[in-house]
């Protein structure tokens, strides 16, 4: 597995860090605090997230087009029929 100096969890390309952004938003219901972007850094050479910045086009689009609120609520379902 790949590491990080900065202890980051690593995103091989720019495309997969993305896809994990629009993913963590769909799973979690950030009130503003959470990551809106990814970054390659510095140390690892690597992708990561950060709460800093202008948000991501691709995670801005999903946004706005509802499918992120869409998936969340279907995520909220299918934890209360886990139960």
């Amino acid at each position: 597995m790949l590491k990080c100096p900065t202890g980051k969890r690593v995103y091989l390309t720019e495309a997969m860090a993305e896809d994990a952004l629009i993913d963590a938003h769909s799973r979690h219901q950030y009130a503003g605090t959470g990551p809106i972007a990814v970054y390659q850094c510095e140390d690892c050479g690597y992708y990561h997230f950060t709460s800093r910045g202008e948000m991501n086009k691709k995670l801005a689009e999903q946004i706005a087009s509802g499918k992120i609120k869409r998936q969340q609520e279907a995520n909220q379902w299918m934890n209360k029929l886990k139960k």
